[in-house]
């Protein structure tokens, strides 16, 4: 194993999560709704960035079959990251030019950036399988997902001390703030450079396939593991649960901040506390894989979810920067309990020679589900006048979510994925 590479591709995970951490979870929501949609409702304003969430989503969702064919059957990974990292990094500086009543420029530069970021990481976990021998493969993928937390976060702290302390630059706090995302930009390029120096490509040679093909390849895919899906029906209520409570959770995570500023609670908390949030779930996320172990991992995920069903019903009530700090250190309890326990308990019901087909179709299946989440989050408080009625709204995906995985036998379901499954594709 070539460490220096491996090193090199944990890094991009610190490199790629500044957009995640400044921009999608805690600077920008803000900015949309005090600057960029400062000439709308407030309450509209929320309704818009959750439509820019969904739309962003939906291209996401309408291209990652062809992202993944061509991950999977192009020689030239590489070159592919290498733009949707210099995509993405434009985009977010792009973001230093926004201003007052800029929304529809700002949610343009979001969805190219959002695009950008997923786009990428399909090319980026691409790597993984041809860097790292089987066995070792679940500890380096944790090293990159650690990396993120950390690296996120210091950008963010970072970004926190410029807004909360302009004078100390001799800015003002528009400026810091701008500043902030070109800061998102130059760190995701720069710590890019030892992905792009040092990661070789791999050896096969299918740049002959045509970008048709392998667009064809991409959906065919895709639908033949839906036909498929019958034959494991265990896995299928699975995953329609896994549709619901993912919706909510990736939800929470992107309207947050911007339902805390439609409140009233001052930008440099809600910053703070979803920095607080970076650092509280690293840990937590350990903790509920040895909870797991005694309990058993769908007790483990039920509890994280009821966890979050308590979190948007106390959110509905939220009236200070102390409730809202938190209800920031409850999310970074269960989010990443709850992201690692569904990953484990799929793959657990998956068929083993078609392991790497169904987690493409599970990722797929988290992206089309975060579409709409933010949709109805934004819809809901448009039509009441107040986001207050769009987070309580989230309590049903939740309910939902509870409700279906009480019904997934995992036993059943592991026999299941012994069946062995139709080859429809060549």
């Amino acid at each position: 194993m070539n460490q220096k590479a491996v090193k090199s591709w944990v890094l991009y995970d610190w490199a790629n999560s500044a957009f995640t951490t400044t921009i999608m979870a805690a600077v920008m929501p803000i900015f949309f709704s005090d600057v960029a949609a400062s000439n709308l409702p407030k309450a509209t304003a929320t309704a818009y960035w959750g439509y820019t969430q969904s739309i962003a989503l939906v291209f996401v969702f309408l291209l990652s079959p062809v992202l993944g064919a061509i991950a999977d059957y192009a020689g030239n990974k590489k070159a592919f990251l290498r733009f949707f990292t210099y995509m993405g990094a434009i985009a977010s500086s792009l973001l230093f030019f926004v201003g007052e009543g800029d929304w529809a420029f700002a949610s343009l530069l979001v969805i190219l950036g959002t695009l950008a970021f997923q786009g990428a990481t399909v090319f980026y976990d691409a790597f993984l399988p041809e860097l790292v021998p089987e066995q070792e493969r679940d500890m380096v993928s944790s090293r990159g997902y650690a990396s993120g937390y950390i690296g996120g976060g210091i950008l963010l702290a970072i970004n926190l001390l410029l807004i909360q302390m302009p004078d100390l630059f001799g800015i003002n706090s528009l400026l810091a703030t701008q500043i902030s995302f070109l800061s998102v930009g130059i760190w995701w390029i720069a710590f890019s450079i030892p992905m792009f120096r040092n990661v070789p490509e791999s050896t096969k040679n299918n740049k002959h396939i045509s970008i048709p093909h392998q667009i064809q390849r991409g959906f065919k895919s895709v639908f033949s593991t839906i036909r498929q899906m019958k034959q494991y029906p265990e896995l299928l209520k699975f995953l329609l649960a896994f549709w619901f409570f993912s919706d909510g959770i990736n939800t929470i995570i992107k309207m947050a901040t911007i339902y805390g500023t439609e409140i009233g609670i001052e930008a440099s908390d809600l910053i703070l506390a979803l920095l607080i949030t970076q650092f509280v779930g690293f840990p937590a996320t350990l903790l509920f894989g040895k909870v797991a172990k005694p309990l058993g991992a769908k007790a483990t995920l039920q509890i994280t979810l009821v966890i979050y069903l308590i979190i948007v019903t106390l959110g509905y009530f939220m009236q200070s920067a102390t409730h809202f700090y938190l209800l920031a250190i409850m999310v970074g309890l269960v989010q990443g309990g709850s992201q690692a326990l569904s990953r484990s308990i799929f793959s657990n019901l998956v068929p083993t020679e078609r392991n790497a087909e169904f987690f493409g179709f599970f990722g797929l299946t988290g992206k089309f589900a975060s579409i709409f989440g933010p949709f109805v989050f934004g819809l809901v408080g448009q039509l009441t006048g107040s986001s207050r009625f769009g987070i309580a709204s989230l309590a049903i995906f939740f309910i939902g979510g509870i409700l279906l995985l009480y019904f997934v036998n995992f036993d059943k379901g592991k026999q299941e994925a012994l069946t062995p499954l139709s080859k429809e594709m060549s």
